[in-house]
């Protein structure tokens, strides 16, 4: 087992990150990446942006045909981090208290008790979640956002840190309830996995027995990654970059394939993650290309296309890039 960085490694002072911290979070998260990819073999890109979603305190939603390692992907995040976690599987008949927990009256006290459901951990996997109703649905999405479970009036905080990995099948429409577009912009990132090259395939199929999400050694502890979240919000953006991502942001919402375009909460988005990708870098600083790569998993979840644009078949990705492509990148950018 690799050793893991204690919390003393990584100074949280307030100011900008200094190389020395950078460094040290940068090899940290190398390594949760590695330990990741041992498992999730030819996703390099899916792994980063994944630890990006975990640093900048965001949830992902992965989806993908069935068999291509959505979910073991979530498995190896949580199993890399030595907390706690929990994997929910979603049903037609899931209840929000099963998500939750539920107060039961305890007759030896004779009060009322508070049992904790599964989303109480610091990585919850949330199985193929447009297979439960609504009103389950929400349960969860709402302590994504808000961080606290209220049962009976009284609230009650997840654990921090906090990381949802949820999971849906695209193809299979019966017995599924399609995500709302607003509880969509809940979740900081929309991934796609996508099929391995025959070289990868290859490679899965010599390890399928001997390659598994519960023998991964864990890489460091939720102390240390709750160190790193506080590292990646110290992380500087100039002036300039702010402008670049609301302009991104006005592109979309005027844009003619497009009914409704990238909220608020979608730049704050955009510029979270685009911290911590840079952290992951090896930078204490952001840079255009951060924005530029982190556009299209930010974003595309967040766009309404227009009628005519369904119909014509265009993607949201399409439209990002022709935005990436329009919005002109200030230069230079000081830092």
């Amino acid at each position: 087992m690799t050793t893991p960085v204690t919390p003393s490694d990584l100074p949280a002072d307030p100011g900008p990150p200094s190389t020395e911290e950078v460094a040290a979070a940068a090899d940290l998260v190398g390594r949760l990446a590695r330990n990741v990819e041992s498992v999730v073999l030819g996703k390099p890109l899916v792994v980063r942006l994944t630890m990006t979603a975990l640093l900048a305190e965001g949830h992902v939603l992965l989806e993908d045909v069935p068999g291509v390692g959505k979910t073991t992907l979530a498995r190896a995040m949580a199993a890399s981090v030595q907390g706690q976690w929990r994997r929910i599987q979603f049903t037609p008949d899931l209840l929000p208290s099963d998500v939750t927990g539920v107060t039961i009256f305890n007759q030896a006290t004779r009060g009322f008790e508070f049992h904790p459901g599964p989303v109480f951990a610091n990585i919850v996997i949330a199985d193929e979640i447009n297979r439960a109703s609504p009103k389950t649905q929400s349960a969860l999405l709402e302590v994504m956002e808000e961080r606290y479970v209220t049962v009976d009036g009284v609230r009650h905080a997840v654990p921090r840190p906090f990381l949802v990995v949820a999971t849906q099948n695209p193809i299979e429409m019966d017995g599924t309830y399609r995500l709302p577009e607003a509880q969509l912009d809940r979740f900081l990132m929309k991934l796609a996995v996508g099929y391995p090259s025959e070289a990868v395939e290859i490679e899965v199929l010599r390890g399928a027995v001997t390659r598994s999400p519960e023998a991964l050694d864990a890489v460091t502890d939720t102390q240390v990654v709750a160190q790193l979240v506080r590292l990646a919000r110290r992380v500087h953006i100039a002036d300039p970059l702010y402008g670049y991502a609301v302009r991104l942001a006005n592109a979309t919402r005027t844009h003619r394939q497009i009914r409704v375009g990238v909220s608020p909460r979608g730049v704050i988005a955009l510029t979270r993650a685009a911290c911590a990708y840079a952290l992951i870098d090896g930078r204490g600083y952001v840079v255009p290309e951060d924005l530029k790569s982190l556009a299209e998993p930010v974003f595309s979840h967040r766009l309404l296309l227009s009628p005519d644009a369904q119909v014509r078949g265009v993607a949201p990705g399409d439209v990002v890039r022709e935005v990436l492509d329009a919005v002109p990148v200030p230069s230079p950018v000081a830092v």
